[in-house]
């Protein structure tokens, strides 16, 4: 009996659950779920954070690019202006061009043709006279044009005192007048003959 009693007693007690254990056990995998998601949300909310912060920084590097484009197209749209003004000019010399071209080219067949026609007639007969009468003749055209016969004029060209020369008709009224060319003191004297007006009495 007391072998009994104590082989009843060194045997292993059944466990009894105290209170609700399904609940307990309800919340604890609730708690681990809850703790997986938050886990997830924060994992998730740093990716947001991170994307938001890049996002701000594109919008003001695209602020800054959207000035500077804004810059850049006033300023082409001044360059097309100046671009236009100068082809405008451009225009205008190359037609003002044209028309001294033309200009040119008419005063040039002018020349050529008098130079060819009624100067060269003209200049042949003058020089033909100039040698009758004992004077050099008068400088060529080229000569003229070059400044280097500028100082004759038609009126020399007649009166026979090209160049300085003093021979010929100049020289020949002269004489005829008594020495009326002398000069005295500055002042030219008169030939001595009737006083004016003297013939008509």
């Amino acid at each position: 009996t007391n072998a009994s009693a104590s082989t009843s007693s060194s045997a292993p007690q059944p466990v009894v659950a105290k209170g609700n254990w399904t609940k307990d056990l309800v919340q604890l995998a609730k708690t681990a779920e809850l703790k997986k998601h938050a886990l997830t949300l924060q994992l998730h909310t740093a990716h947001i954070l991170s994307a938001h912060a890049s996002l701000e920084q594109k919008n003001r590097t695209m602020q800054d690019i959207r000035e500077q484009r804004n810059k850049l197209e006033s300023e082409r749209k001044r360059l097309i202006e100046c671009l236009s003004q100068v082809n405008e000019d451009r225009n205008q010399a190359d037609l003002l061009e044209s028309t001294l071209d033309r200009e040119r080219l008419a005063l040039q067949s002018k020349i050529a043709a008098l130079s060819a026609g009624e100067y060269a007639a003209a200049k042949a007969d003058v020089d033909r006279l100039r040698r009758e009468l004992g004077q050099p003749a008068l400088p060529g055209l080229q000569e003229t044009l070059e400044g280097k016969g500028a100082g004759w004029s038609a009126s020399t060209a007649a009166n026979g005192n090209g160049n300085g020369n003093g021979n010929g008709n100049g020289n020949g009224a002269g004489a005829e007048n008594g020495g009326a060319g002398a000069e005295d003191g500055g002042q030219v004297k008169r030939p001595r003959g009737r006083p004016r007006g003297s013939r008509n009495r």
